[in-house]
């Protein structure tokens, strides 16, 4: 900023800030969306607005890398409207939404009805492209027509979309790598599943444990390890999603060893919930890829601890109720809510002791902001940043009930948690989306896809003389289809 006086929009003062390394007193001055002053009250300019948060921590906005907000196609469970006011409710300001709608995300025309139905939403999004078998041809034009990110389902999971093979895979990398953009995989191996839950079908095993017999470890650990070698192969830089289990930190912190560009994200579901909760659960607790063991849960703590996991997501996925509640395992609807419950339910952990609120600001904010492209407009409050921020009372007490959540999905494997910690006030771009706990309706339509400020590095490609593209060319200094 300038000597120059200026007016500031808004002033949250009497706070402490937090980043990913320290904590500190400080009241923020925003104008134009953008924090312009970070400072002690003296140093504040004169506001329009003046807004007292003492006592409270002003937190980066959480960036979530993965929701299903199920527009177009399955309004039924979400839109943008509701999932993206959830968000607002749960102090999540960015989201990236996934592309296995109806139409999935597969082509430009799609990606152009997809950005339609996110103009309601209250938070800034990002959209992913979908890799598949069959959309090799489109995936130059998803890039060029402002997608995110993609999304590679390597395992079957809610809308059926056919896994890709292996081929189609190493192809569609090869075209992605260039752009820089990141390719999130839903590490899952297709066959294998498809194989023991056949079996296991066969056998009558109907039981909610049996998703996690269709399921094992091995699925996602072999899937890590084969996407890992493709990305290394090419230079694409990749994300793994949902990590459920002990058995793929492996392939991963393996991978990053190597110089891979690959991080990773594990949910909540993940962390706090374990075999033990199915008898408690039934079908409720149904999600691709499995809550697991207990053992598989604080190894996953220790590697979000250690930075092998690099961040927080939710894989937000609501479903009726009627589509969750099933006394055949195999007919439940895999997945639940998310975005709204994960900032209180992961403050609740750091109120127990079990991360820091530092830590925390890095799995949440700045490490997404970091891999996908957003860094420094987003994941940090500091001068020049856009001014998405959660306001954060770390004293207040609530508990999660179903019904009061903005989602249409009503039914939370979290149903009747008590959380301490909770976002009392949101603001995306320097705008409460959310005040003193109440959404603000009329916020439905400022959210803004991240095209705009989105710049990824420039990527380091490998074995480009070996990609499709260039073996279709023929032989160097060859005429194509040239005889003998």
């Amino acid at each position: 900023m300038t000597d120059t006086p200026f007016i500031a929009d808004l002033v949250l003062a009497g706070g402490t800030v937090v980043t990913g390394q320290t904590r500190y007193r400080a009241d923020v001055a925003i104008k134009d969306g953008l924090i312009a002053l970070v400072g002690a009250p003296a140093a504040m300019p004169a506001a329009r607005e003046t807004v007292d948060v003492s006592g409270q921590f002003l937190l980066p906005g959480a960036i979530d890398v993965h929701v299903h907000f199920r527009e177009p196609g399955y309004t039924h469970k979400e839109d943008w409207r509701t999932g993206s006011a959830a968000a607002a409710m749960g102090g999540t300001t960015t989201v990236f939404e996934m592309p296995n709608t109806n139409p999935p995300t597969r082509s430009v025309r799609e990606l152009r009805q997809k950005q339609e139905a996110a103009a309601k939403a209250h938070v800034d999004y990002g959209i992913y492209g979908l890799l598949a078998e069959d959309n090799i041809d489109e995936l130059q034009g998803l890039i060029d027509g402002g997608v995110n990110a993609f999304k590679c389902f390597m395992g079957n999971t809610f809308g059926n979309l056919p896994s890709p093979s292996t081929g189609a895979m190493l192809e569609g990398f090869e075209i992605i790598a260039p752009s820089g953009l990141r390719i999130s995989l839903h590490a899952e191996t297709a066959s294998i599943m498809a194989w023991r839950q056949k079996r296991l079908m066969e056998a009558g095993r109907n039981d909610p444990l049996a998703h996690i017999a269709a399921r094992p470890a091995i699925v996602a650990a072999e899937a890590v390890g084969r996407a890992a070698e493709l990305a290394e192969w090419t230079g694409a830089r990749i994300h793994i999603l949902h990590i459920s289990s002990a058995a793929e930190l492996r392939p991963l912190a393996e991978a990053k060893a190597r110089g891979v560009e690959i991080t990773g994200e594990t949910c909540p579901c993940y962390l706090l919930l374990d075999s033990r909760d199915y008898a408690r659960l039934g079908s409720i607790i149904r999600v691709n890829p499995p809550v697991r063991d207990a053992s598989d849960s604080e190894a996953i703590w220790a590697a979000l601890q250690s930075g092998v996991v690099d961040m927080i997501a939710t894989d937000h996925a609501p479903h009726t109720v009627e589509e969750k509640t099933k006394d055949v395992i195999w007919q439940a609807d895999c997945g639940f809510p998310g975005v709204e419950t994960q900032m209180p339910l992961m403050l609740n952990e750091v109120s127990k002791g079990r991360i820091t609120l530092e830590h925390y600001v890095t799995v949440s904010a700045e490490k997404p902001a970091k891999a996908f492209g957003l860094w420094p407009h987003k994941g940090r409050i500091e001068a020049g940043a856009e001014a998405d921020i959660a306001v954060v009372d770390m004293h207040r007490t609530e508990t999660i009930r179903a019904e009061a959540l903005h989602s249409r999905g009503k039914i939370t494997p979290f149903e009747g948690v008590s959380v301490t910690g909770i976002p009392v006030h949101t603001l995306v771009r320097g705008r409460f989306v959310q005040r003193d706990r109440q959404l603000v309706p009329e916020t439905s339509g400022w959210g803004r896809q991240v095209t705009a400020i989105q710049a990824m590095p420039k990527p380091t490609i490998r074995n480009a003389d070996q990609t499709l593209a260039a073996c279709l060319q023929g032989p160097a200094g060859s005429a194509k289809g040239a005889g003998s």
